[in-house]
């Protein structure tokens, strides 16, 4: 029997509360699919910050690397400066660890959860692959004369050719195995951004691997706009770490909401790390109202990563089944279930 070992970083405000039904989850599909797994639970997070002055120690990459994969609830405290909590326990992960992808399933549920008018499910079911480790998030940044009127602050965006190529690659492998529209939209700005030069001229080069994928190129500004209009045009995406964090929240609005959201920070054959894309939520910590399904799907995304496919499957038809028959009406925190009643269905639902 198979077992893995997982990290747990519950983190800040409702993270430790959507941690605690996705564990839930994973024990009951765990004990149906015949598999094991210890859990490693770190405590980082602002909580740690603001006691110690330090979100997670130096050497915790070396811990990482022993793990096969890292379950995240939430980082961010108000109490704490803006971000510096986020970069030193996320970022460490993503950069440290280099997880190059950021794997964003966007799919609706139920047609009743789209904010669109006339969308159903079929119309909403895409694939975004966001390069996770470059651009303005990693690169240089500074100010000049701060805290004058003449200040002028600075943040460069960074590109690589490997990082752009593998990224690239990623997003064609993925749409070959979806095998769905069988179409890759590079979304970039080169138009205005020169530097996104380097993903259009890798995007075509590594496509010609891939004549049986059609490829399609947008810039950021329309593809927003398309992705509200007409969503079913898109299979696969591929796009820089900036406009991926963008236009996935809005992918996460058309599918419901953040509520249901989750992702994967991923490096194909190494110790990868899956959370629900909401952030820390502060005025919902502590009351059992945060829906947990976003990190339950993140739960799914992982078990699917270690190979554990049909565990994976029976979560996601689960959390469809309880959405599309309303006994879970929202993917809000107003959905009249608290937390650990909405973990209790999906645990029940898939066993």
């Amino acid at each position: 029997m198979k077992t893995y070992k997982i990290g747990v970083v519950a983190g800040d405000g409702i993270g430790p509360e959507v941690v605690r039904e996705g564990l839930k989850v994973l024990n009951t599909v765990a004990e149906i699919n015949k598999f094991k797994y210890e859990l490693v639970e770190y405590p980082w997070g602002s909580e740690r910050y603001l006691a110690t002055g330090e979100a997670c120690p130096p050497n915790v990459l070396d811990e990482y690397r022993k793990l096969d994969a890292i379950l995240l609830g939430a980082i961010g405290d108000p109490r704490c400066p803006t971000g510096m909590v986020e970069h030193a326990v996320i970022m460490t992960m993503r950069v440290g660890l280099d997880l190059y992808v950021n794997l964003r399933p966007i799919s609706l549920y139920a047609e009743h959860l789209c904010p669109l008018k006339g969308k159903k499910p079929e119309d909403v079911d895409l694939l975004v692959c966001r390069e996770n480790t470059e651009d303005a998030y990693t690169a240089p940044y500074g100010f000049t004369k701060k805290g004058t009127p003449d200040e002028i602050s600075m943040s460069i965006m960074q590109y690589t050719r490997k990082g752009t190529e593998r990224i690239i690659r990623y997003a064609f492998e993925a749409c070959r195995a979806r095998n769905k529209r069988h179409k890759v939209t590079l979304v970039d700005k080169a138009n205005a951004v020169r530097a996104h030069d380097l993903y259009t001229r890798t995007f075509e080069e590594v496509g010609k691997e891939y004549p049986e994928i059609e490829r399609d190129h947008a810039y950021v500004d329309a593809s927003c706009m398309w992705l509200v209009k007409n969503p079913e045009w898109f299979d696969t995406v591929v796009t820089t770490n900036l406009f991926g964090d963008i236009i996935t929240d809005l992918g996460a609005m058309i599918q419901g909401g953040m509520g249901v959201a989750a992702s994967g920070n991923i490096h194909p054959g190494q110790v990868s790390m899956f959370e629900p894309i909401h952030g820390s939520a502060p005025k919902y910590a502590g009351k059992n109202v945060a829906n947990p399904l976003a990190t339950i799907n993140a739960v799914g995304m992982m078990l699917d990563f270690l190979g554990e496919k049909n565990a994976a499957q029976c979560i996601d038809q689960a959390v469809r089944r309880l959405l599309v028959s309303k006994r879970i009406p929202s993917v809000e925190a107003r959905s009249g279930l608290s937390t650990s009643e909405i973990g209790d269905m999906v645990a029940k639902e898939v066993s």
